[in-house]
């Protein structure tokens, strides 16, 4: 092997190379070969760069190629040797031909030129994410705060004697809508290419006028996903998000923009920890926090120049239409304060209407009945108020009806299909209006179909709305928005766990047109885009007085966020649902969000709380006469003893609840209920019974398509065999189970499945498999920041124990 490695010459050979290994280390395991799906398991990468790897099309970067080769299970000579190999033939393929680096494919790198000069950057393992905004065109001014952010990102290079250390957090003040995010993005394409490795950027929605301030668990999984994370291996918890953010950050030159911030407690989490990177924050607030304790460097961002005022307007609207009307021009610009942001509004309502005259903007200004009387209060929010009041006027009536009814919606974003059943349009009505309100400036399409407003537009559209939309149109706005993602919410809800009971809605309001969910991968996807909404949707319909909508929206979400993990939201949200369900007298509402509200309290580790809850969900189905009610609860009060040790009580909890879901007739139900008095059995040792009631419930599972309960099912299977010793058909009921929780990314229940498993294999002899099973179970409990993780870890340190 070191003799062919010294040989080898081309991408193909080498590869030849790392087939050879795979094939020695496949024999020396016991198998017929490696599968791109394990190393895929024991790296992290995909499977698709890894046959690329192997069939010679892409040299992998070096951090890759010698965790590949140790893999494979290369010697030290041989490791020596094969990274010479490849750093060998990459130095060939990048050998200049002229002033031009020839092209090579490499994995996650890219060698380009320019200025006649070559240029290599690499990211290694990590994307290159460039999110920043699209640069506004016609910038004009700010030459001296760019000075100081080319100084604070230059650092001591810059200066003669002495420069200022390079600055690792930056920070752009200033009041709303002085332009202190243009300035940010403006800068930030200037000098992105001094960061190759990207740049990351998030709206921190600081002054947000509903309050829906992004936390910074939103903000780092947002960056996370960015950086390819998966979803299941996000952790649950802050401390362990912003671990793992800075681990991917740690030495790579990133800048991330951190726009329109809250205060320094918001940004702190997101600061990245590498001296290679920057961190740039825009805030109407000083973030003196900032300065003081993390040594940000402040830029303050003021007015523009009369100049500079002028120059923009020359921008939008040509220098000839200005020198024709210079007067106007000058009053414009006074009336305006040289405030960017109501010049920039102005200069859209000029430039949409090419043929009136100048003379004619600025005698409306000066005709308004307040005029910008508020810009020179300096107050943010009135300065804003008139500012978008001129651009509003200039709207078609149905773009500026539209445009305020969304001061009904509770944000972050809205899709098309939600705009139109919002204003009760027809479907193919709200793109038109949405258009024109983007081209107005008064909404952005952030994402292809996706439209959001800035805070402060946000709160003039709903100061619009209480001026011009009676309280009886503001209310039918509300319902016909919640009732859009009420009904779609709870199609897509059954889709995801068809063994739910559905929840009896009261008919859509009339022009609410909710979207057709119509299978399992559909409906994921729907959620993964609208669960911030909807989570926003809760708490707005509970704060204006639609309590039955919050406790059914909570219901909705109770599926998607545990699969996910996201256990602090869900106990949020169905605190929300109880106390407007409460507030309502709501008897059902209440029963199902204590219901729910126990759920996720016991995964939490909250057992007397969830325990409270149960009983009283209970009692409350059980006044109702609400069998089928009582029967859920039952079986996940039940679930919560089982885990808890108590499996007697577990057993009696599933025998009730078996019980009613017969009584009922049932079938999805009693199929669940037949799992869980088998599963208890068999933790009571009475495996035969337990045989025979799982048996029952996979039957009648396979009638009702009830995936999730089917790979319940299949996993207490598994369980059973282990315990009689029979561990191959163990392991197969447990991969089974697998392929059935990933196919409903089920993460917490595949690790549970994957502890088992890997019992099953220490049992039988593999112990090499049983740690890799538990090192997979590990991570994802992990991520979901499950104490489950500390027992799994533990088989893993007595298997290595026994190893050794």
């Amino acid at each position: 092997m070191a003799r062919r490695a010294v040989a080898a010459q081309t991408l193909q050979e080498l590869a030849g190379l790392l087939r050879q290994l795979r094939r020695r280390e496949a024999r020396q395991q016991g198998e017929t070969q490696l599968t791109y799906r394990q190393l895929a398991a024991k790296t992290g990468w995909s499977r698709g760069i890894i046959g690329e790897y192997f069939a010679g099309n892409v040299l992998p970067p070096p951090e890759r190629f010698d965790a590949l080769i140790r893999l494979l299970g290369a010697s030290p000579t041989e490791q020596g040797v094969l990274a010479t190999a490849r750093d060998r033939i990459e130095e060939r393929r990048r050998r200049p031909t002229g002033n031009h680096v020839t092209d090579v494919r490499l994995d996650d790198q890219a060698v380009r030129s320019r200025g006649g000069k070559r240029v290599a950057t690499t990211s290694n393992r990590l994307p290159v994410p460039r999110q920043l905004p699209p640069a506004l065109p016609g910038f004009v001014g700010r030459t001296e705060q760019i000075a100081q952010l080319d100084a604070a990102c230059a650092g001591p290079d810059a200066s003669d004697d002495g420069g200022m250390a390079p600055a690792r957090v930056v920070t752009l003040s200033g009041t709303a809508g002085v332009g202190k995010t243009t300035l940010a993005v403006h800068w930030a394409h200037r000098v992105a290419d001094r960061f190759p490795d990207g740049q990351l950027y998030v709206d921190l929605r600081g002054f947000d006028s509903t309050g829906t301030v992004v936390t910074a668990v939103e903000a780092i999984r947002g960056f996370l996903e960015a950086l390819e994370v998966p979803p299941e291996r996000i952790p649950t918890h802050l401390s362990a998000q912003v671990g793992l953010y800075r681990s991917l950050l740690a030495g790579r030159r990133m800048l991330v923009l951190l726009d329109n911030a809250r205060d320094a407690e918001q940004v702190r989490p997101l600061l990245a920890g590498s001296p290679t990177c920057l961190v740039l924050v825009t805030s109407r607030n000083r973030l003196a926090g900032l300065i003081a304790a993390e040594g940000a460097r402040p830029v303050g961002v003021e007015l523009l120049s009369a100049a500079e005022a002028w120059q923009l307007l020359a921008r939008r609207l040509g220098a000839d239409r200005l020198t024709l009307e210079p007067r106007a021009v000058d009053e414009i610009i006074e009336r305006c304060a040289r405030l960017p942001l109501a010049l920039a509004v102005l200069a859209a309502r000029g430039a949409a209407n090419p043929g009136f005259p100048l003379a004619s903007l600025a005698a409306e200004l000066s005709r308004a009945p307040r005029p910008l009387e508020s810009f020179d209060a300096g107050d943010a929010g009135t300065d804003v108020q008139a500012v978008f009041s001129w651009s509003y006027q200039s709207l078609t009536p149905p773009a500026a009806r539209l445009f305020r009814l969304f001061g009904c919606h509770p944000g972050p974003d809205i899709g098309v299909p939600a705009a139109a059943s919002l204003a009760g349009l027809p479907r193919e009505q709200a793109p038109r209006l949405l258009a024109e309100l983007a081209h107005a400036h008064l909404v952005t399409e952030h994402a292809p179909g996706r439209f959001g407003a800035h805070d402060l537009l946000r709160a003039y559209a709903a100061q619009q709305a209480e001026r011009f939309e009676p309280e009886p149109a503001r209310r039918a706005a509300i319902r016909r928005g919640l009732d859009h993602y009420l009904h779609t919410a709870h199609a897509a809800a059954l889709l995801l766990q068809p063994g739910r009971d559905p929840v009896t809605l009261p008919p859509a309001a009339p022009g609410a047109l909710p979207e057709e969910i119509t299978d399992h991968a559909q409906a994921l996807a729907w959620f993964t885009t609208e669960y911030p909404v909807l989570l926003a949707a809760v708490a707005h319909a509970r704060h204006v007085g639609f309590d039955g909508h919050a406790w059914q929206l909570a219901w909705t979400l109770v599926d998607f966020l545990q699969r996910r993990g996201r256990w602090p939201d869900l106990a949020v949200a169905q605190r929300t649902a109880l106390a407007g369900a409460r507030r309502a007298g709501d008897r059902l509402g209440q029963a199902n969000a204590h219901r729910d509200l126990a759920r996720v309290l016991s995964r939490l580790g909250r057992v007397d709380e969830a325990a409270t809850n149960y009983r009283q969900a209970l009692a409350i189905f059980g006044a109702l006469g609400d069998h089928t009610g009582q029967a859920r609860t039952h079986r996940a009060f039940g679930a919560m003893l089982d885990g808890l040790g108590r499996h007697a009580e577990a057993l009696e909890h599933g025998q009730r609840a078996l019980a009613l879901y017969r009584d009922a007739g049932h079938l999805a139900g009693e199929a669940s209920a037949r799992n869980a008095v088998g599963w208890a059995h068999a933790q009571l040792g009475e495996y035969a019974p337990a045989l025979t009631h799982c048996g029952q419930a996979l039957t009648l599972l396979r009638r009702t398509g009830d995936r999730h309960g089917e790979a319940n099912t299949w996993d207490s299977l598994g369980f059973i065999h282990a315990r009689l010793g029979d561990h191959a058909e163990a392991i197969r009921c447990y991969g089974r189970a697998l392929r059935l929780y990933r196919r409903i990314s089920d993460r917490y229940d595949e690790a549970d499945t994957l502890s088992r498993l890997g019992e099953s294999r220490q049992a039988s002899g593999d112990t090499v498999g049983a740690v890799r099973t538990w090192g997979r179970a590990v991570r994802i409990l992990d991520d979901l920041g499950h104490p489950d993780a500390e027992r799994v870890r533990a088989l893993l340190a007595t298997a290595a124990t026994a190893q050794g």
